[in-house]
């Protein structure tokens, strides 16, 4: 099952220090619902651990995160993978964009994901909203972690 979300959130913070936050491990750990691990990897991407429940089915994903078309400090891709064992897999990317606005930053994401197994199976309502739920979550989460 494909899917696609987009977005933008105000920032009220400098380009450079929102760019330096969405590549810092610690601050993406703290912002990413149900992380449990998110380390640095030798080819500059990420190895993560996250537990997501979405509807009745609930799992732990172990995946990988890459980045990719770095353009500091305007933007880049974001793409990963995840395996959640019987709940089914997870993998997608995101185009992030970042420009000055209104004396902050403006974060421009386009997100397109696909999911299979158990996942899969539980309707297209309910994981676009559990989908929006998390991005919404994660943004707020990222909103104070820049601000702070």
């Amino acid at each position: 099952m494909a899917m696609t979300m987009n977005g933008e959130v105000q920032l009220a913070a400098p380009r450079e220090a929102v760019w330096a936050k969405l590549n810092d491990p610690e601050v993406l750990k703290a912002c990413i619902p149900g992380c449990e691990e998110l380390e640095r990897t030798d080819d500059g991407g990420f190895r993560a651990v996250a537990k997501m429940k979405v509807g009745p089915v609930s799992a732990r994903f172990k995946g990988k995160v890459t980045l990719s078309d770095l353009d500091p400090p305007n933007g880049y891709k974001i793409s990963g993978e995840g395996e959640g064992g019987v709940a089914g897999f997870a993998k997608g990317g995101a185009v992030v964009k970042l420009s000055e606005k209104d004396g902050g930053t403006l974060l421009a994401y386009d997100v397109e994901a696909q999911i299979g197994g158990k996942l899969a199976q539980l309707g297209q309502r309910l994981i676009n909203g559990t989908a929006k739920k998390l991005a919404d979550e994660f943004f707020a989460n990222f909103a104070k972690a820049v601000q702070g």
